[in-house]
C-alpha cells in the first residue's frame, strides 16, 4: 500500500443567505481594519455593499481594493498590498471569482513576504519559501468555477516572464468560507456555462492525474455528477438555487480534489488567457474534449468511470467505447450550455500555436498528466482545437 498525506482543512459555511453568517465568523478573529479585495464588475453589481453591510453590522473597519483584472497580473498584487498597507488592515476578505480570490492570498502573502514573486513560484519549489506568518483570510464565491475559496493554490500572470504561474502553499488556505448560492444568481449565462465547465474541468482532471489520492478520486466523481445534473439547469435559469447550490459544491469538490494534480488541459488553457486573453474557465472548456481524446490511450479505464459520473450506462460497453463516451458527453454539455466549439470562433489564431505551445510546456500543470507531454503534443492538441 502506497503511504501519502491527505489533508483537508477548510472551514466552510455553505447555504442560501449564509452571507448573514459573516459577523458571527468573524467574532472569531482579533481584526482592526479588514481589506475586501475584489474586481470593478463586482462593485457596479452592488455584491459588495452586501459584504460592506454585514462587516457594519459586525462593527469592523474596512478597506476597498477593487483593481483585480479579469486575468490577473503580477501589478494587481503590488497594488492590493498597496492599499492594504496605507490602511493599516490585518485581515482579507476576497469577494468574487477565481481571480479575486487568488489576488487576495496573494496579497496576504505579499504583506509579509519580501521575494519577488516569482520567487515563490511553485515549479521552482517556492512553497518551501512561505511561512505561516500571513494575515487571515475569507474567502466569498461569487462563481462556480475555480473552487479558488477552498483552495491552496493561486494563479497570476508574472512581468519578468509573460505566462501564468501558479503560487502553492497550505498558508495560503483562507481561514473560512461563506459559500451562499445566492451571490450567483446574478452570473450572467454565458459565464455561468464557463465557470461551470471550468468545475468540471478540475475534477476531471484531478480524477485524471497520475498522482495518488483516492479520497480526491472520490470526490473528482462526485463533483463531476454534480456539474452534469446541474449546469445546464443553472445555466437556463439564473434564479435556479437549487442548482446554484449543487455547482457551488461540484466547484468546491473540484479545487479540493485538484490538490491530486491538474493535467495537460490547464496547461493549454494558461496561454490562452495570457496570449489570446481566453476566459480560463472557457479556454478548459474548448480544450478538455482534446485533452481527453490525448490522454485517452494510457487513460481508457478511468474515462469510462467519467462517463459514467456524466450519467452514461457504461456495463455494456467495451473500454474504448466507454472513453470515447465520456468525451462525447463533455462535448455535448459544451454544446447544450453553449460553449463555442473551436479555439478559432472565440478570436485565436493557427499562427499564435508555436507560442502558445511553447508557455503550455512550460507550464507545471502538465507534469501530473497521465501522459506525458512534449512541445509536439502540445502544438497537435492546440491544431486539434483551433
Amino acid at each position: 500500500m502506497k503511504k501519502a498525506i491527505f489533508t483537508f482543512p477548510t472551514h466552510i459555511v455553505f447555504g442560501n443567505g449564509t452571507i448573514q453568517t459573516i459577523p458571527k465568523e468573524l467574532s472569531k478573529f482579533q481584526i482592526k481594519k479588514a481589506l475586501i479585495v475584489a474586481d470593478k464588475g463586482l462593485l457596479q453589481a452592488g455584491l459588495i455593499d452586501i459584504v460592506t453591510q454585514q462587516l457594519e453590522i459586525a462593527g469592523v473597519q474596512y478597506a476597498i481594493y477593487d483593481g483585480v483584472q479579469g486575468n490577473p497580473i503580477e501589478q494587481d498584487v503590488y497594488d492590493g498590498v498597496k492599499v492594504y498597507t496605507n490602511n493599516v488592515c490585518d485581515f482579507v476578505i476576497g469577494i468574487g471569482g477565481g481571480s479575486p480570490l487568488d489576488i487576495a492570498k496573494l496579497i496576504c502573502l505579499k504583506s509579509t513576504h519580501e521575494l519577488p514573486l516569482e520567487e515563490y513560484e511553485d515549479s521552482i519549489g517556492g512553497h518551501k519559501k512561505i511561512s505561516s506568518n500571513l494575515p487571515d483570510f475569507m474567502a466569498i464565491p461569487t462563481a462556480a468555477g475555480t473552487g479558488s475559496e477552498v483552495g491552496r493554490s493561486a494563479v497570476v500572470t508574472l512581468e519578468s516572464s509573460g505566462r501564468k504561474t501558479v503560487i502553492f502553499s497550505p498558508h495560503l488556505l483562507a481561514k473560512v468560507v461563506i459559500a451562499d448560492p445566492e451571490l450567483t444568481v446574478g452570473l450572467p449565462r454565458g459565464l455561468t456555462a464557463a465557470t461551470g465547465m471550468d468545475a468540471l474541468t478540475h475534477n476531471l482532471e484531478a480524477y485524471l492525474a497520475k498522482n495518488f489520492h483516492p479520497i480526491c478520486d472520490g470526490i473528482a466523481l462526485e463533483g463531476m455528477k454534480l456539474v452534469s445534473e446541474n449546469l445546464r439547469r443553472a445555466v437556463e435559469d439564473g434564479t435556479d438555487l437549487e442548482a446554484r447550490g449543487n455547482m457551488l459544491v461540484a466547484a468546491m469538490m473540484g479545487a479540493i480534489a485538484f490538490q491530486k494534480g491538474l493535467g495537460v488541459t490547464h496547461s493549454l488553457a494558461h496561454p490562452l488567457s495570457t496570449v489570446s486573453g481566453l476566459h480560463h474557465g472557457l479556454a478548459n472548456a474548448i480544450v478538455l474534449p482534446h485533452a481527453m481524446d490525448f490522454n485517452r490511450q494510457v487513460s481508457a479505464g478511468r474515462l469510462v468511470d467519467v462517463a459514467s459520473a456524466l450519467g452514461v450506462e457504461t456495463g455494456s460497453l467495451s473500454l474504448e467505447e466507454g472513453a470515447q463516451a465520456a468525451i462525447d458527453q463533455v462535448l455535448m454539455l459544451c454544446q447544450d450550455v453553449g460553449i463555442p466549439q473551436n479555439l478559432s470562433q472565440v478570436g485565436v489564431e493557427a499562427n499564435q500555436i508555436p507560442v502558445l505551445a511553447e508557455q503550455a510546456i512550460q507550464d507545471i500543470c502538465h507534469q501530473l498528466n497521465p501522459r506525458v507531454c512534449t512541445l509536439q503534443d502540445m502544438i497537435d492538441i492546440y491544431s486539434a482545437a483551433i
